[in-house]
């Protein structure tokens, strides 16, 4: 048998991420948790594989719930590690079955949320490997680069390209955004357990967690 059930890395009992849970959900900045904490957001288009990275990385099957309706879940949905250390997964964007007024709701929330937001210590933003750096990971890429937060891309869905396919696709997207600072590309696949690691390296390093503080 193989995948993720049966991959020892995804249950990994030094997993510092591992005791996130389901904090809240907010529609709007009004329910956010109080700003006074270290957060690190995800981001990235409704069929790029958020959730499925989001559980991976926590090394939980079912902490970030999937939609089949890319896009229709508007929510802020915040994960807690401890009182002072947050998950924060944004609303998938790219909305092509969400209607234009909501669109243009989270537009202005995502926004004010991102540009305001003290507690925010760096962006994962998810691409499928096979459809990277589209229009709105561009403009996702070029705010965090305007607001000085480091971001990782993880090219996910990694095993549906061949090794030379994707090696070339993860050294075509580093150069394509070699110009802009603080940002780190990898491949990506919970299916074959791919770069799992090394992402936990980046956001345990953000949140500067340590086994005392979780």
């Amino acid at each position: 048998m193989s995948g993720q059930a049966n991959n020892k890395n995804f249950y990994d009992k030094r997993n510092l991420l591992a005791k996130a849970r389901f904090l809240l959900s907010s529609p709007d900045m009004a329910h956010v948790p109080a700003d006074d904490a270290f957060e690190v957001v995800f981001a990235g288009r409704s069929n790029a594989g958020k959730s499925s990275a989001l559980n991976a990385l926590c090394g939980q099957k079912s902490l970030a719930r999937t939609s089949k309706t890319p896009g229709r879940t508007q929510q802020l949905v915040f994960f807690e590690i401890d009182e002072t250390h947050r998950l924060v997964d944004l609303p998938g964007y790219g909305y092509a079955k969400v209607p234009v007024a909501m669109q243009r709701h989270w537009q202005q929330t995502l926004d004010k949320f991102l540009t305001t937001r003290k507690s925010l210590k760096g962006m994962v933003l998810m691409m499928d490997c096979r459809r990277p750096l589209r229009e709105f990971d561009e403009q996702m890429l070029e705010w965090c680069a305007h607001q000085g937060m480091p971001v990782l891309v993880l090219l996910t869905k990694a095993d549906k390209l061949k090794n030379g396919p994707a090696k070339s696709t993860l050294l075509q997207v580093k150069k394509s955004l070699s110009e802009l600072p603080d940002i780190t590309v990898q491949l990506f696949s919970t299916l074959k357990n791919t770069g799992i690691t090394e992402a936990r390296r980046h956001i345990i390093k953000w949140l500067e967690l340590n086994p005392a503080s979780s």
